[in-house]
């Protein structure tokens, strides 16, 4: 008999990304990033843009209101939290 030692490990399964624009920064470790989607409209066929906001966890506090980030999901870390920050993919341009 034969066994097969090295097995592959199953892989898992490809996580939900997001990219949004941080909203806020105001928490420890969790900040809200506002993601803009278009759907089409069911009776009337336009386009309209329907913004939802996500917490996301910031283990290093890298993030700044305005920045574009990618967000992953992942497993649930407080009552709103599901989701962490994968990387900031650009910086807020404009000084308030």
């Amino acid at each position: 008999m034969e066994t097969e030692v090295n097995k592959a490990a199953p892989e898992r399964w490809r996580r939900h990304e997001m990219i949004g624009v941080v909203t806020s920064a105001k928490m420890q470790k969790t900040i809200v990033v506002r993601v803009t989607r278009q759907i089409q409209h069911k009776l009337y066929q336009r386009y309209i843009r329907v913004n939802k906001k996500f917490y996301a966890h910031d283990e290093q506090g890298e993030a700044r209101p305005g920045d574009t980030v990618r967000i992953v999901e992942t497993r649930p870390m407080s009552k709103l939290k599901r989701w962490r920050l994968a990387e900031v993919l650009a910086r807020r341009t404009s000084v308030d």
